[in-house]
């Protein structure tokens, strides 16, 4: 009896210790996504897109959640102080910063390649006067996003997507946001 007591507390502490330290490793990353700022002259419903990027960089290896707080004004992308206490409160290990921006008015982000001839119209089917109005003209416009680690300044990268706005507001930058929720999804899990 002396002999059997020993033996079921060393298994008994063993597997409770496999447990643990199996449930510790399997712990997800968390992205704090904060609200998308819209710093461009287009529309944009930035709740939605938020909540949209929120949900797809959700997956079965990263738990993402939508802050209260928003992305900075400011060209250069930097967690606030808001950003930052409420992904501590919320118990991140990253946060997402997006911006909506003219690539005029930010000359640092990356211009389109020139196209040979004028700029070819857009014959939008979302355009509300079928085309009728003739032709709609549509800049394309930049997305900069940078993800960092909780409570460090320094991104873990940092960059701009093209994208061109619809003539149907409620679909603008959707596709966009499917690219950034696919790109920190990807480093996520990879880092």
């Amino acid at each position: 009896m002396r002999l059997f007591l020993p033996a079921a507390v060393w298994v008994l502490g063993s597997t409770v210790l496999l447990a643990q330290s199996s449930s510790l490793g399997l712990k997800k990353p968390r992205v704090c996504v904060a609200i998308v700022n819209n710093a461009s002259s287009v529309s944009a419903y930035v709740e939605r897109l938020t909540e949209r990027l929120a949900k797809n960089i959700k997956s079965s290896q990263v738990e993402a959640l939508a802050m209260d707080s928003s992305t900075t004004k400011e060209r250069t992308l930097r967690p606030t102080r808001q950003n930052t206490d409420e992904a501590d409160d919320k118990q991140c290990d990253y946060t997402l910063l997006t911006q909506i921006v003219e690539t005029r008015a930010h000359p640092a982000a990356p211009q389109t390649s020139p196209r040979d001839g004028a700029t070819v119209p857009s014959l939008d089917a979302a355009d509300p006067l079928s085309g009728s109005s003739g032709p709609v003209y549509r800049e394309e416009l930049g997305i900069a996003f940078a993800l960092f680690r909780t409570s460090r300044h320094d991104p873990v990268f940092n960059a701009v997507i093209l994208e061109t706005a619809s003539a149907n507001v409620s679909d603008t930058f959707l596709a966009g946001m499917d690219r950034i929720a696919n790109r920190v999804s990807h480093d996520v899990i990879k880092k």
